[in-house]
């Protein structure tokens, strides 16, 4: 589902044609590090690929992935790192996470249960969430998307909760941790460093909007369309939007 019109009409009508020549922002180092992104790892200068980044803590390890099945297969190949700097392990399958079900939009359930990994070096264990879903909620990263899009487009909580089949009280609780200042400027970040490492042109054409909100989830939604373009990703929109999010569509709870 796409996010709106206003942002999948003006992001595909800037989107670049693929260019060999872009280089990589290196954004430990601030400057070019001239790295290509490939498929299997769409971020070179991190320590796990296929996700921008490891969404975890030492109490809570946990990383993000793009699809369960390029999981399976990474893991089965060692070719996924321990996200522990300095480690250099390789994660291993080591079981799974608990089973939860989650609701998509509308009545449809997803029934989930992520895979464990162990490093076969520090053997610390991570779980691997894919992007579809966002740790700890009920719903699925497209609704929650779905309930921010509507918020940026001046929808309040109510109307929010009865176009998506959800308590008033539920959505209000969303749009509360997904407005905090400091974490839209933190999601407006991921989403920029993302596209600035797969579409610099685009990135540079992008103007803020007015709305912090809505500026987030455009700067996202570009990376997303760059990452389908550039580097051939056929998950949902809003997936891919999760990925770069790190999974955190929503601030931690207070």
């Amino acid at each position: 589902m796409c996010p709106g019109p206003w942002w999948c009409g003006f992001v595909s009508a800037i989107i670049a044609a693929p260019d060999d020549r872009a280089g990589v922002i290196d954004w430990r180092s601030g400057g070019f590090a001239h790295l290509r992104p490939t498929r299997d790892d769409p971020f070179p200068a991190r320590t796990v690929v296929d996700h921008p980044g490891a969404s975890w803590s030492p109490e809570h390890p946990m990383i993000v992935v793009r699809a369960v099945e390029w999981a399976e297969q990474a893991l089965g190949a060692g070719e996924i790192g321990c996200p522990h700097l300095g480690c250099g392990g390789t994660l291993t399958r080591w079981g799974y996470g608990r089973r939860r079900r989650v609701r998509r939009l509308g009545a449809q359930i997803l029934d989930v249960r992520p895979r464990r990994a162990r490093c076969t070096r520090c053997a610390s264990t991570q779980i691997l969430l894919p992007a579809s879903v966002q740790p700890r909620l009920a719903d699925t990263t497209e609704v929650i998307g779905t309930a921010l899009a509507s918020k940026a487009d001046g929808h309040g909580h109510r109307r929010i909760a009865t176009e998506l089949d959800r308590s008033p009280s539920t959505v209000r609780r969303w749009m509360r941790r997904a407005t905090r200042n400091a974490h839209l400027q933190w999601l407006r970040q991921r989403g920029s460093q993302a596209l600035i490492r797969l579409d610099p042109d685009t990135f540079n054409q992008l103007p803020r909007a007015a709305s912090p909100l809505r500026d987030a989830l455009t700067v996202l939604t570009a990376a997303a369309c760059s990452a389908r373009q550039r580097l051939g990703f056929n998950e949902p929109l809003w997936t891919l939007i999760g990925l770069h999010a790190h999974g955190r569509l929503l601030a931690a709870p207070t």
